[in-house]
């Protein structure tokens, strides 16, 4: 029995998909999710359903029982009254669940930096490292899978860029760095789901398969998109300010500022790019795929108005 959580959101939807799609594995499919509404029909039709919070003891207790693995994923809570908090005391009750139910092994959607100079005044992902570290130290086999900045987060801002022609984000413009497609983070955190050879703890990075500057990400959404995309850069205090525009608590907001400061100063670097860290989707393709399409809808939509 594989456990899905979030199976509505972006890396446990496209996980959970490929284990549906996927016939051949022979594992019962179970997910945890707040509204079973959600589930695409021809998906519900097809696991055990357990409805509610995974943040929840009780919830987890109906969960878990014959779980062998787990994909183990945090919900943003940008309302959260600090990042332990959205982190840590979210997964507390489910890192005593999984030694209580014998589950064998949890798969966690994390992020890189561990081991660098920044790690500790990283924000969101010096929450997420310590989650990773609490998970780990409950007994159960862990990978966490380490990811930079998703290429999907581009979506966020497609209004703008089809209104526009502008792509907005608060790193420096000509700073390297990996950057990994949702579906392929999905897709490695499948693999580790149905492979059941792996003991201990550790980590699995995600790459994608190069470094790329904003600059460079602009230039080849301009290609791909047949017009113009310039980049502009957010102050961190801009940053914060939008954050808390949008209804992001103190603890959040900072916590996205102290993360992206810290890209600045190194954070996603600490890993070598090798066959085994790099994953395949290139960001020219992502464009193609998916960036297009979204800006093409998000431009006859605002022609209908």
């Amino acid at each position: 029995m594989i456990v899905i959580t979030t199976p509505t959101g972006d890396i446990g939807g496209r996980a959970l998909r490929l284990l549906v799609d996927d016939t051949d594995h022979g594992e019962d499919l179970r997910v945890i999710v707040r509204d079973s509404a959600r589930l695409p029909d021809e998906v519900r039709d097809r696991v055990d359903v357990v409805q509610g919070s995974h943040g929840d003891p009780a919830v987890l207790d109906r969960a878990l029982p014959g779980a062998d693995a787990v994909l183990w994923i945090v919900p943003p809570d940008t309302a959260a009254p600090s990042l332990d908090a959205a982190f840590a005391g979210f997964t507390a009750p489910a890192a005593r669940a999984f030694a209580a139910h014998g589950v064998a092994r949890v798969v966690g959607v994390s992020a890189l930096g561990r081991g660098t100079a920044v790690a500790g005044r990283a924000g969101l992902v010096t929450a997420s490292l310590a989650m990773d570290d609490l998970i780990a130290g409950s007994g159960v086999a862990y990978r966490a899978l380490a990811n930079p900045s998703f290429m999907d987060n581009v979506l966020r801002q497609v209004a703008t860029i089809a209104a526009d022609g502008v792509y907005a984000d608060s790193v420096r413009a000509d700073r390297k760095a990996p950057t990994a497609a949702t579906r392929d983070i999905a897709a490695a955190a499948v693999r580790l789901l149905l492979d059941r050879s792996w003991t201990g703890t550790g980590e699995v990075p995600v790459l994608g398969p190069e470094d790329l500057s904003a600059e460079e990400l602009v230039v080849t959404m301009s290609d791909v998109l047949g017009r113009p995309v310039r980049y502009e850069r957010w102050t961190l205090d801009a940053l914060g300010a939008r954050m808390r525009t949008f209804g992001a608590g103190d603890a959040f907001a900072d916590g996205m500022v102290d993360m992206m400061r810290a890209k600045d100063d190194g954070l996603d670097v600490g890993v070598a790019r090798t066959a085994e860290t790099a994953s395949p989707t290139t960001f020219r393709v992502w464009c193609e795929e998916v960036l297009a399409p979204a800006v093409r809808g998000a431009a006859a939509e605002a022609a209908a108005r």
